[in-house]
């Protein structure tokens, strides 16, 4: 009896080691070989690759629309910027326009005049709020960063390198120098000058 008991305890050993499936390496399974892990890593790598892979090109495709859609509205920006100055500047030309048929009709000097002046004073007020204005220049001294020079005439009563005449105004838009004032400035007089030169020889 006892040979019975070793016997079927024999039998159920060696079926649990090598039935399939149930999840315990059997002795009679060889373990993966080092190639074969090796083999199944590259496959999960892949796996990733082309994962990434095809999220980049879709980056990459949403990028470049986003670019086209950013450029395409830069120029659109650039083509219109003025486009609020050009509707405020219209009724501008248009009284230009109705001032000179009344100009032709009529003859009368001092209406012609008047109605040019108030379309300049229009006009004028509309750079005004674009942020334009002129800055006064006669009586001041001479900046580079402001004016440029025309001629040097001697003035009297007059420091040297004071501004005495403005050609043609210097504007500024929000505050910086849009255009340099066109001016003539005071030279030294023939006797400042020559109190000059003698001290220089003595020195």
């Amino acid at each position: 009896m006892a040979e019975d008991f070793t016997q079927d305890e024999t039998k159920e050993n060696t079926s649990q080691e090598t039935e399939p499936g149930n999840g315990v390496p059997t002795e009679g399974t060889p373990p993966p070989s080092e190639l074969d892990q090796l083999k199944q890593t590259i496959q999960e790598l892949q796996v990733q690759v082309d994962s990434f892979k095809d999220q980049f090109l879709r980056k990459a495709a949403e990028f470049e629309n986003y670019k086209r859609r950013t450029e395409a509205d830069s120029i659109n920006l650039i083509k219109n910027a003025n486009e609020g100055l050009i509707i405020s500047l219209l009724p501008i030309l248009n009284d230009f326009v109705r001032s000179l048929k009344a100009g032709a009709e009529n003859k009368d000097y001092d209406a012609f005049y008047k109605g040019v002046e108030l379309i300049h004073n229009k006009f004028s007020k509309i750079l005004e709020m674009q942020g334009l204005v002129p800055f006064d220049s006669v009586g001041k001294p001479f900046d580079v960063e402001y004016h440029d020079a025309l001629l040097q005439m001697p003035k009297e009563g007059v420091p040297p390198h004071t501004v005495i005449e403005e050609v043609e105004r210097g504007y500024k838009l929000n505050d910086k120098v849009l255009r340099h004032a066109k001016v003539i400035v005071s030279a030294p007089s023939q006797v400042e000058e020559s109190a000059a030169n003698n001290k220089e020889v003595k020195a």
